[in-house]
């Protein structure tokens, strides 16, 4: 077996292996690297370590956690038991706040998955007891933390800029993660409507949502001064990012560092709540990713999308396929590392095509998906569900849901980013 067919081999079944065990790919992915790189392919182990993503692993550490401290010290519990009491009553307003309060949530750090493993049990648990459906609870929880995950300070969004660094994309920060947060909020909050938000809008108020003790949530204290440190770090983070352009890695160490040295937060939890799965596997895919390149795999890669796609509908194409495998596997983890490098050889061979738009494409397909059970996400909410639940059901629901993204993905992405694009150009 030549080389560039090897290479290709260990990805899928790398990803293959992710689909259907808890197996972290990122440690496979590196011993599968090894065994291509060193044992086949005649390289040194010092060449194929090289590959390991040492500026992008700072930067995850960083911003995780930082945004753990914020978790652990009680911050983000607060913003979310204060934004409760802008329902004022309407029932039908709750899914919709906390539509919003995943997205902020997600935007300004933490992440999709940190933003619901944080949200989840309040969210669902509330759900069950006010009569709202937990398949809509769960489908606009997950749409607002995915509409905001790819932020240049979130981790996916780290990873996808970091990716597509590499292939020489730059500056194009804000419109990924502008064209994510629209495609996501159009779906979440049309989700909402199509599920029952209307009828939810129009149920009486519930009496009691002006006093602090709302939907049983209990008093709402005032912000400790750990907390109130805690959010002006936030705010100064995400402004020295977005209008003074540092580092976000540097931003998110030096508030990190504020915290624990005036102790506003444990450092201990902190590090414990990190979730070292996620960096292990982004790494270490990137690493698998990185000798394909070397041995010609990614070329071989490359070569078999480019006969199932034109320069019109390529970025439908990519977004279907990228969504149907990001249903069972990570999509930040293997999904954007295993198809963002593959832009450039890919419009190659094509004979065109915009990398901006194949870019967002990748990111929306992957990440459209992300309400299915079979995600992280996904699986928190049904993990969460109040205990009148029908549990089977609704990963039934979310399920079928979330593959009928992968189509809705491709066709929004084909249409605004093929389409439309194309007779711009």
């Amino acid at each position: 077996m030549s080389l560039p067919i090897l290479s290709i081999v260990a990805l899928i079944l790398a990803i293959v292996i992710s689909c259907v065990s808890r197996f972290n790919v990122g440690l496979l992915s590196i011993a599968f690297a090894f065994l291509v790189g060193v044992v086949f392919g005649r390289m040194s182990v010092a060449e194929v370590m090289a590959a390991f993503p040492s500026s992008l692993f700072l930067t995850l550490i960083g911003v995780m956690f930082f945004f753990s401290q914020a978790a652990v010290n009680g911050t983000l519990d607060k913003i979310t038991q204060s934004s409760l009491k802008l329902a004022r009553g309407r029932v039908g307003m709750i899914p919709v706040i906390f539509f919003f309060i995943s997205l902020v949530f997600s935007s300004i750090g933490p992440g999709a998955i940190a933003t619901v493993a944080f949200l989840a049990p309040v969210a669902m648990n509330l759900a069950g007891r006010v009569g709202i459906s937990g398949f809509l609870m769960a489908i606009v929880l997950c749409s607002g933390a995915n509409a905001g995950t790819l932020s240049p300070i979130a981790p996916s969004g780290v990873i996808a800029n970091s990716l597509m660094g590499r292939i020489q994309i730059t500056g194009q920060e804000s419109a990924i993660y502008l064209n994510n947060l629209y495609i996501e909020s159009i779906v979440g909050l049309g989700g909402y409507f199509i599920l029952g938000g209307y009828q939810l809008l129009t149920r009486p108020r519930v009496k009691g949502i002006e006093d602090e003790n709302a939907f049983g949530l209990g008093r709402v204290e005032p912000m400790t001064w750990n907390q109130k440190l805690t959010l002006a770090l936030i705010a100064l983070l995400i402004a020295a990012v977005v209008f003074l352009k540092i580092d976000v890695a540097m931003g998110a160490f030096m508030a990190a560092a504020i915290l624990t040295l005036v102790r506003a937060s444990d450092e201990q939890a902190a590090l414990k709540a990190l979730p070292w799965n996620v960096i292990v596997m982004v790494c270490g895919v990137i690493v698998l990713i990185s000798i394909l390149e070397k041995r010609g795999g990614m070329d071989l890669f490359i070569t078999i999308l480019s006969k199932f796609a034109t320069k019109t509908s390529v970025n439908g194409v990519i977004a279907f396929v990228a969504g149907l495998i990001s249903v069972y596997a990570s999509s930040a983890g293997v999904v954007m590392p295993a198809f963002i490098p593959t832009i450039p050889g890919l419009i190659a061979k094509l004979g065109g095509g915009d990398p901006i738009a194949i870019a967002g494409s990748i990111s929306v397909g992957a990440m459209i998906v992300d309400t299915s059970p079979l995600s992280t996400a996904g699986a928190l909410c049904i993990a969460s569900a109040a205990p009148s639940e029908d549990r089977r059901s609704l990963f039934n629901k979310m399920l079928a849901w979330g593959l009928s993204m992968s189509l809705v993905g491709a066709l929004v992405c084909w249409v605004f980013f093929g389409l439309l694009s194309g007779k711009k150009n």
